[in-house]
């Protein structure tokens, strides 16, 4: 999916490692667009990501699974990165404390919102996977 023979590419890919807040736009009943930062991780061309149950995110995603996701840009219209695919909830993926990439990516994290690895995965219990489709942004 990511052409790692290009700079662009490579930035990408450097990017999806190291940030930790990509904002998902899902989309709501109406057709209307729903961006909220999330925290994910890129695994084999998809998206992991771990929500609370109950979310309007997971109803629009039941409704329309198509959605984006975004990372900030540099603040000047640079450095853009956007992920377009199909999301779809996985009873099947493990528990976020299970899952040792991702707990390195947010230890800290886990920290300043006064949790455990455990009791985030407890919270946000439900993953949901990104199958990513497309790509663009400079």
């Amino acid at each position: 999916m990511i052409d790692l023979n290009t700079e662009f590419g490579q930035r990408v890919a450097r990017r999806l490692a190291k940030e930790r807040i990509g904002w998902l736009t899902t989309v709501d009943a109406l057709g209307g667009p729903q961006p909220r930062p999330v925290w994910f991780l890129w695994q084999d061309d998809n998206l992991l990501i771990y929500s609370r149950p109950a979310t309007r995110k997971l109803a629009h995603i039941a409704h329309n699974p198509r959605v984006a996701l975004n990372l900030d840009g540099d603040g000047m219209g640079g450095d853009i990165v956007v992920l377009t695919g199909v999301a779809q909830i996985d009873p099947a993926a493990p528990p976020a404390d299970q899952v040792p990439a991702y707990v390195e990516k947010y230890a800290d994290g886990f920290a300043r919102i006064g949790m455990t690895a455990q009791q985030f995965a407890g919270v946000y219990s439900v993953a949901i996977r990104v199958a990513v489709n497309g790509l663009r942004g400079h």
